[in-house]
Parts: structure tokens; C-alpha cells; sequence
């Protein structure tokens, strides 16, 4: 947990508030699945970058399972994707690249069928270079007042 209040104020560099995880949600997430976040620090050990979920049989991603951790299933078919984030002075630098595609690597070794993502319209194109295919805007994530189109990437 030492990393607990530099994963949030990321994610409030990164999003509005009406969209950010905060302190408590990111205490929740890593008590309950730490496994399922990597971070990428800099040279002196400060994190630059993150990506984090969980897993889960549930084959679309929903608003209700960033805020509760306990829907969390290891054995899960799904790798959910929640944030990918990275400062924005240190943006366009391959660092978000490199955490996608090792949390993909991750869950194709673990057996999962595949992840799941929202992201923004302006977003889409980003995410199909990592084989995501765009499933429409999502019925379950309305976040923030916010259109989310939901991305599958099936292994």
C-alpha cells in the first residue's frame, strides 16, 4: 500500500473527478486483487505510469465493478481493464504501450478468453493497435456523464 496516494493523485491528473477512482477505491482494489496492477517508475523510483482490473466471468465491463472490488473472481474468464494511466508530462514516450501489452501477455498466460476496456471516442484508434475491437457505445458505463465505448480484445 505504499503506493497508495501516488496511484491517486495519477488518476486525478489523469481524469475529472467525476471520473477518477479515488484514495479509498484504490485501498479497496489493491487489498482485494494486487496482483492486477503494474506500474512503471522512473529512475528514482517515482511512478510514472499504471494499468489495473480484475477478473471476472462477467463478459461486459460495468460502472458498478469499479466500485466494488468484491465482484473480483480469479478464476475469471475476463480481464477487466479500469485505468491506464500516465502522467502527462511523460506521455507519448511508449510507456502506456508497454504496460497494455504486458497486462495482455499477463492474462493470455493466465487462461483468460480475453479484456475488456472503455475508453473515449477520441480513445478508440489507440486501443485497436493493441487488438481491441470497438463493441459500440457501452449500456453498462456511464461515468462522469461520459459516452464510453466498450473494447473487447479476445485471445
Amino acid at each position: 500500500m505504499n503506493d497508495l496516494e501516488e496511484l491517486a493523485a495519477i488518476e486525478s491528473t489523469c481524469f475529472p473527478p467525476e471520473q477518477a477512482a479515488g484514495l479509498e477505491q484504490f485501498r479497496a482494489r489493491l487489498k482485494k486483487y494486487p496482483h492486477h496492477f503494474l506500474v512503471l517508475c522512473d529512475d528514482n523510483d517515482r511512478i510514472i505510469s499504471f494499468i489495473n482490473g480484475f477478473v471476472t466471468d462477467i463478459p461486459d465491463l460495468t460502472d458498478e465493478m469499479y466500485a466494488k472490488p468484491d465482484m473480483h473472481n480469479e478464476k475469471g474468464s475476463w480481464q477487466m481493464i479500469f485505468g491506464l494511466d500516465t502522467l502527462p508530462d511523460q506521455r507519448r514516450r511508449g510507456y502506456a504501450q508497454t504496460l497494455m501489452n504486458e497486462f495482455l501477455s499477463i492474462a493470455r498466460s493466465e487462461g483468460r478468453r480475453g479484456a475488456v476496456l472503455t475508453c473515449k471516442e477520441s480513445l478508440i484508434e489507440f486501443y485497436e493497435r493493441f487488438g481491441f475491437v470497438n463493441e459500440g457505445v457501452s449500456a453498462g458505463s456511464v461515468i462522469g456523464g461520459v459516452k464510453w465505448y466498450q473494447m473487447r480484445r479476445s485471445f
